[in-house]
């Protein structure tokens, strides 16, 4: 699409005169601000991940004629050169890192398909992140650290999903553990620590996000489920915890504090839902039912819009605190 005429348009309306329109097509024709950096970053995360596919694909499909050894030795090969690629060449190095993290991924899938070591999916996903964290600190990028937290808090979930209470395991201790660890990768990624880690914005809100999530997962089950009542108590109490310590100047942080805030916004609607309904089905007529679910709404409504609101403020605040 050719803005020119719409431009032109304006010009004519607006009484532009000739130097006017000339910083109009400027504007117009300026190169977004870090295009030159992201767009070559982003095209080679994505050759990146794309070529670890394709070597996965590639592998599956030549299943029989490389045999073992032979398919060990592709994909050995395959982390070794990402390395050297990481090590020499800086420029490129998120981009042959993130070969790497998912090379090492790959590699292990692969060992523990051949050997049928019986091991459970979380030790895996556990060796995956325990493996690629000196990379990813080598390497000091999002690039990594995002794939990094997604694998190390799908450890912690699948963990936690082993011990569950309803499959044996140790109740609060497993999941407030759970919710331990994955609170220890949310500090990791922290402002704080970014001179250590190196890691973005991007890592530290994608760990906050599934940290909420898993949190709310074991919240509401437990809201629901007698044998496991007090995860609810506990889910709003490590939320509201956590609102109340990103308030700080040095770790607030508007995305992350927006993923708290819908789990307690979710937490507290949730709750309300419980207390209205509970022994009220079995015996409620249909108006009665709508009224509640009518009142729910709106409440639900107003929550979300005092959340936003108080957000907003906050926001506002910082921004006029740091200028």
């Amino acid at each position: 699409m050719n803005p020119r005429p719409a431009l032109y348009a304006l010009g004519i309306r607006y009484g532009l005169d000739g130097a006017a329109m000339q910083r109009l097509f400027l504007l117009v024709d300026a190169e977004p601000p870090g295009l030159r950096h992201r767009l070559p970053l982003g095209m080679g995360i994505v050759s990146a991940a794309l070529a670890g596919f394709g070597l996965i694909l590639w592998i599956a499909a030549n299943w029989d004629a490389l045999g073992r050894m032979g398919q060990f030795a592709l994909l050995q090969g395959w982390l070794l050169l990402s390395c050297l690629g990481a090590f020499f060449l800086q420029q490129a190095r998120p981009i042959f890192g993130l070969a790497a993290f998912l090379s090492i991924g790959t590699l292990l899938a692969y060992f523990g398909q051949t050997y049928q070591t019986g091991a459970d999916p979380w030790q895996l996903f556990a060796w995956w992140a325990l493996l690629s964290f000196p990379l990813a600190l080598a390497v000091r990028s999002d690039v990594l650290w995002t794939p990094w937290a997604l694998v190390m808090l799908s450890a912690i979930a699948l963990w936690e999903q082993t011990d569950n209470p309803a499959r044996g395991g140790e109740g609060n201790q497993a999941y407030l553990l759970a919710w331990f660890s994955a609170g220890l990768v949310m500090v990791w990624l922290s402002p704080p620590l970014r001179f250590l880690s190196g890691a973005g914005l991007v890592s530290l809100r994608t760990a906050t996000t599934l940290t909420v999530l898993l949190i709310l997962l074991t919240a509401l089950s437990g809201l629901f489920k007698d044998p496991m009542g007090s995860a609810y108590g506990f889910g709003l109490s490590v939320l509201g915890g956590a609102f109340l310590l990103l308030l700080h100047p040095r770790l607030f942080e508007i995305g992350t504090l927006s993923a708290i805030v819908l789990g307690l916004d979710t937490l507290l609607v949730a709750g309300l839902a419980r207390a209205l309904l509970k022994d009220l089905m079995r015996r409620a007529d249909a108006g009665d039912l709508i009224g509640i679910f009518l009142f729910l709404g709106l409440a639900a409504a107003l929550i979300l819009a005092g959340s936003v609101a108080g957000l907003l403020r906050l926001a506002r605040h910082r921004r006029e605190a740091l200028s």
